[in-house]
């Protein structure tokens, strides 16, 4: 069995036994929150940075959380406007604007196809078209948004890579284009796992990718707090 396969069987067992639900699991929530300010692209040698968009800004961020190497991961928005970059209008799926969480990582520790295989194997499915799980609308849609010309061929190789090997029984329909400016998410949206690790949605959707890093990628898997989930717990 693939690695894009095994992953979705084994999040769903593991979903299925951590934790029976019944009502609805969908991420919507209508809390108030300003949002930080505006972050454009990263033009910096080191550490570099790369905005993953895979449904659900909740889980991808704690995900890239736990990988070794990563220095900063945030919810935010991007694809759209800076007047348009707030939680309710990105939920109306039409601004362009798709869930996206900003990747900030040291190079000499995690390597940009590390990312990518942890991106496309645990983080999300990237077969979906405009939706991910119980979540639907192009918000929700796969995309890398990136901030050079060798990480955008790096993910178009990487694309292709997949669809030739059948690592899924579906075509990888992950947008990718350069990063034009990227918005943090409202305050209660940052860190949601770690605030509320109890939810239904996060048991169900967001801890089993969590299981499966550990598991498939032991190397990269980080346990411990880092130290910005101290400060902001």
């Amino acid at each position: 069995m693939s690695r894009g396969l095994w992953s979705g069987a084994a999040m769903l067992g593991t979903a299925v036994a951590m934790v029976t639900i019944i009502g609805s699991t969908s991420h919507q929530t209508a809390m108030p929150g300003a949002r930080a300010g505006t972050i454009t692209p990263d033009t910096s040698a080191e550490p570099e940075s790369v905005v993953f968009a895979g449904g659900c800004f909740w889980g991808v961020q704690a995900v890239f959380q736990h990988v070794k190497g990563v220095e900063v991961a945030t919810s935010g928005y991007a694809g759209g406007s800076a007047a348009t970059a707030t939680y309710p209008q990105t939920s109306t799926g039409r601004t362009g604007h798709a869930e996206s969480v900003r990747v900030v990582y040291d190079p000499d520790r995690v390597s940009f196809e590390q990312l990518l295989e942890v991106f496309f194997s645990v983080a999300h499915d990237p077969t979906q078209l405009n939706r991910q799980g119980p979540d639907v609308g192009p918000q929700y849609r796969s995309a890398v948004w990136t901030t050079g010309a060798e990480q955008a061929d790096a993910v178009r190789a990487y694309i292709e890579q997949l669809d030739r090997s059948g690592a899924y029984a579906r075509p990888v329909v992950t947008e990718v284009a350069p990063l034009d400016g990227f918005y943090p998410a409202e305050e209660y949206h940052q860190d949601y796992l770690i605030h509320h690790p109890n939810s239904p949605y996060i048991r169900i959707h967001d801890m089993p990718k969590l299981a499966a890093l550990r598991d498939e990628f032991p190397k990269l898997w980080r346990a411990e707090t880092a130290p910005w989930e101290v400060a902001s717990s």
